[in-house]
């Protein structure tokens, strides 16, 4: 299998697979100031699978510049284990501007924070909740979405996402509307209580029921119990 051994031929990896018209299109739909090579995310995955174990820190210590170089950052990344992991967790938020970075890295530490979810919620999760910057506060709402959907943290949640009601930053506001509609899909009754007794404003309220609607796993009867609570 071929290897790579050094940014720079990560660098030349990634440009052989430049799409033009797939940048074009992401460039639409990704806001970001990051410049764009044009590489689809399972091409990138591919790329970053030839980078060996033993090169894991050096590829880690270069500064990304393109959005594909932060993707390819945040996936070696997910390949340590979670105290190496949590390392690198600042560092690669400090690089993320968007939703696609932001969510891919999020659901791509799966793996390295499995058997260590309390520690990361006190650690990393909380205080990403109670920071300034959009995209901080975004990826601890993302976190929470992938990993923290159960009885043990659905009031941990939703008093979160309270604290959070007054922000209009949009991306914050879409993680929420995307955070509890899973917890409606998977505690509708307990979630229920909360959309009833929720501070969220208009937009994201509305926009919740929105996303809970557009699931399969919601009933047709409970979509249009929904719908009347619109506000």
């Amino acid at each position: 299998m071929q290897t790579i051994a050094s940014f720079q031929e990560l660098k030349t990896e990634l440009a052989k697979y430049t799409d033009d018209e797939y940048r074009i299109f992401a460039m639409k739909g990704i806001p970001s100031e990051r410049p764009f090579i044009g590489v689809r995310i399972p091409i990138i995955r591919k790329v970053v699978a030839m980078i060996p174990n033993e090169k894991i820190e050096e590829f880690l210590s270069e500064e990304p510049i393109a959005l594909e170089e932060v993707l390819a950052r945040g996936m070696i990344i997910s390949r340590l284990p979670y105290k190496e992991m949590l390392k690198w967790f600042d560092s690669q938020i400090s690089y993320i501007d968007n939703w696609c970075t932001c969510d891919t890295f999020c659901t791509g530490i799966k793996k390295s924070i499995k058997k260590h979810r309390e520690d990361l919620f006190n650690l990393k999760i909380e205080p990403l909740l109670k920071d300034e910057l959009e995209f901080h506060v975004r990826v601890g709402l993302v976190l929470l979405k992938c990993y923290y959907v159960d009885f043990d943290y659905l009031a941990v949640i939703f008093d979160r996402v309270e604290e959070l009601a007054t922000r209009k930053d949009y991306y914050i506001k879409m993680a929420i509307a995307w955070l509890v509609a899973e917890c409606f899909i998977k505690y509708p009754e307990e979630t229920m209580v909360y959309l009833k007794i929720s501070r969220l404003p208009k937009w994201t309220y509305n926009k919740t029921i929105s996303k809970i609607c557009d699931s399969y796993r919601v009933t047709p009867e409970m979509k249009e119990i929904l719908k009347k609570m619109r506000r």
